[in-house]
């Protein structure tokens, strides 16, 4: 049995927490929160952009606590599971792993590329598993097309096109400051950054236009450049100022026989699907791959299965690689370079 302890109880945290209820082998055994209520199980305030709203919760048989320096103390918790906003995540983390725990944290892996080396770092130190819960890759449309471009079923790669918008997170404190959270560079574009490193490589240079509100990108578009001139990816992400359509997310991905479709939408409050997975292949058929699940929640629980198994196994995981977020940090960084100074930057 593995023994975990959540810091932080946020939208993030309650959805970890329901997460790991679907999962064996796995006891959620300890909870770090300042806010009392939510200590005692009333996430009724908790709220996101997806997913269940946040509710009583029976929190019987789970250690609880304010301080988090006494949780890491504990010698009960054999994971740290990190849902604290971005600018801690370095901290903790690396605290925990000198402690001889194991870390699952949230994206970012942290606000610089720096402080994720430091990270990095320091689990192969204490020769532990440092995990980054880049969680697209779970979600059964995105992991169709890791599988599609691995695979080669359908042939080379020839790029594709992502985006990711969300309404302005007002609920959000601190969400555009650059130095806490990092805006929606790095809370929102970071999961497209990471997917776009995770199939087409590092990059050499990118150019990106956009708003900046304050130091962060409000809402940008963005040209990745690679050594094979043929690969052709592009992104559209940020925030937009009205309510109504609270997330949109999706892609165009172009294989040399199949390009691969997916369009997803929050509007009003409810789930839409403009555009389900969908293959256009090369013999002109149109089909539509039967998805698993769609339930959010499902995807987080194949995240964090992908995690426990880590653990057991001591084998390093090829999606939760902390250093494939650390490069992801890097691309974010590298297009707000690009709109702050208007012209194409070296990765």
């Amino acid at each position: 049995m593995i023994r975990v302890g959540i810091a932080g109880i946020g939208f993030m945290g309650m959805i970890h927490y329901l997460a790991y209820q679907k999962l064996k082998g796995v006891k959620v055994a300890a909870l770090c929160e300042q806010d009392r209520k939510r200590l005692e199980g009333d996430w009724r305030a908790i709220k996101g952009n997806f997913g269940p709203a946040g509710t009583m919760m029976d929190l019987s048989g789970i250690d609880t606590y304010e301080n988090l320096d006494e949780m890491l103390a504990s010698d009960k918790l054999d994971m740290f599971d990190i849902c604290l906003p971005p600018a801690a995540h370095a901290q903790v983390a690396i605290a925990a792993l000198k402690r001889g725990k194991h870390v699952f944290s949230e994206k970012p892996i942290a606000l610089t590329p720096a402080d994720g080396d430091r990270m990095l770092k320091a689990a192969r130190a204490a020769d532990k598993q440092l995990m980054i819960g880049q969680v697209l890759p779970f979600f059964p449309e995105y992991a169709f097309a890791v599988q599609a471009v691995r695979g080669g079923k359908y042939g080379k790669l020839l790029g594709g096109h992502f985006k990711r918008v969300i309404s302005d997170p007002l609920w959000l404190k601190d969400f555009y400051d650059p130095h806490k959270v990092g805006g929606p560079m790095l809370d929102l574009h970071v999961h497209d950054a990471h997917f776009i490193r995770l199939l087409c490589g590092m990059p050499r240079a990118v150019f990106s236009s956009g708003r900046m509100r304050g130091e962060v990108a409000e809402y940008f578009a963005s040209q990745f450049l690679f050594d094979d001139p043929s690969l052709v990816v592009s992104v559209e992400s940020g925030v937009i100022h009205q309510q109504g359509r609270g997330f949109c997310a999706g892609f165009e991905i172009h294989l040399e026989r199949a390009t691969l479709l997916y369009d997803f939408a929050v509007i009003g409050g409810q789930a839409e699907t403009p555009m389900p997975l969908t293959v256009l292949s090369a013999d002109g058929k149109v089909t539509r791959p039967t998805m698993k699940s769609a339930d959010p929640i499902d995807s987080f629980a194949a995240e964090l299965s992908e995690a426990l198994k880590t653990v057991r196994s001591g084998k390093p995981s090829t999606l939760l690689d902390g250093q494939l977020a650390r490069d992801a940090v890097v691309l974010c960084q590298k297009q707000t370079a690009s709109i702050q100074k208007g012209r194409l930057v070296t990765v």
